[in-house]
């Protein structure tokens, strides 16, 4: 018989989640290149509002907190962070090793944005007024980031996609516009990694800026519907094996929860515009350890002591200084992405021993 808790439902509901998910995420890249070329905005401002402003995960930490459940809360949020800084970044380097300038400036704020949660953290409690301050610090920071790059009029956070149109664009309008979608084209089909997903994602190349945005915000809300699709499923199956708590937070419940975080940042750099997956990664964890921290604080007090300060501080701290010093470098190897999906692994050991 198949009822709610079958499962056999829970892993349908779980396959249809991670579908979403993945066709969410080719739209949503499409549309943010789109998006960046008509409104003269840079992709990666776009991929750290849009991506890195993980709805689902502030659902989780928000309705754990609710509940009165911080440890599970927080939970998700190291176990997340700590997904995306190791799996995601890790798996992109072993698929497609890829080599990026960033700006200094943003490896600065990807440093220091956890700073102000952990000062708190060592007072063995983040409370209400902890909690109120790391939210209204969120908005500052992407502010930051919006007036830097119009002041600096940088183009290298453009993707090259985008950087290829503008650039053909002043030289010889139409004509050279058309030049640049077959040179994309071309380049594509010379991927050693296709998803060949491509031909399911409707094409933005008519449409407005405004409403290639539009599209943008929908797939957004596309990836967490999918998201939580596949962590209500897979919270169903988990649960019944007797896991729970900060652990299970960490590991099972925020490892199922950042699916979009592994597509996002793995499938811009297969689509060589690894700029979108570090505006992922940064604006991830800018979110992760503000806003994030910050709602489930304001809504219910985190005990920081024990394993919060033992166990989850070190291994993000660590994970942490590996990604930065990684693209200070300005590679991502082979070699590095084994690193730290071997970070990750040892994190989930720790979380059960």
């Amino acid at each position: 018989m198949v009822g709610p808790n079958s499962p056999v439902l829970l892993v349908v509901v779980f396959l249809v989640g991670v579908a979403l998910v993945i066709w969410c995420v080719e739209i949503f890249i499409e549309a943010v290149a789109q998006s960046a070329v008509s409104l003269g905005v840079s992709g990666f401002f776009l991929a750290v509002v849009l991506a890195g402003i993980d709805l689902e995960n502030a659902v989780l930490g928000v309705t754990a907190a609710v509940a009165e459940l911080p440890g599970l809360a927080i939970g998700t949020v190291f176990g997340e962070s700590l997904f995306v800084l190791t799996v995601a970044v890790g798996l992109a380097g072993l698929v497609v090793p890829f080599r990026m300038d960033v700006p200094r400036i943003y490896l600065v704020l990807l440093v220091l944005a956890p700073v102000p949660a952990f000062a708190l953290s060592l007072g063995g409690e983040i409370d209400f007024l902890g909690g109120a301050a790391l939210v209204g610090l969120f908005l500052p920071v992407l502010a930051f980031v919006y007036w830097h790059e119009r002041r600096t009029e940088t183009t290298y956070l453009l993707s090259d996609e985008v950087q290829d149109v503008i650039g053909l664009e002043a030289e010889a309008g139409a004509k050279a516009v058309a030049d640049g979608d077959r040179t994309r084209r071309e380049r594509k089909m010379n991927l050693d990694f296709d998803l060949d997903l491509d031909e399911f994602v409707p094409s933005l190349e008519e449409r407005s800026g405004r409403f290639a945005l539009v599209v943008a915000v929908l797939a957004v809300v596309g990836m967490t519907i999918g998201s939580g699709l596949t962590v209500y499923s897979a919270e169903g199956i988990f649960v019944a094996l007797g896991i729970s708590g900060l652990a299970f937070g960490a590991t099972v419940l925020s490892f199922i929860a950042s699916l979009e975080e592994l597509a996002l940042t793995v499938e811009p750099v297969r689509q060589q515009r690894p700029e979108l997956a570090v505006g992922n990664v940064v604006g991830s964890t800018v979110f992760y350890m503000t806003a994030n921290v910050g709602l489930i604080a304001f809504l219910q007090p985190i005990a920081t002591d024990g394993d919060v300060l033992t166990v989850h501080w070190p291994f993000f701290a660590i994970c942490l200084l590996l990604v930065t010093a990684t693209l200070v470098r300005g590679r991502v190897t082979r070699l590095s992405g084994i690193v730290l999906i071997g970070c990750y692994v040892a994190y989930w050991f720790v979380n059960y021993l």
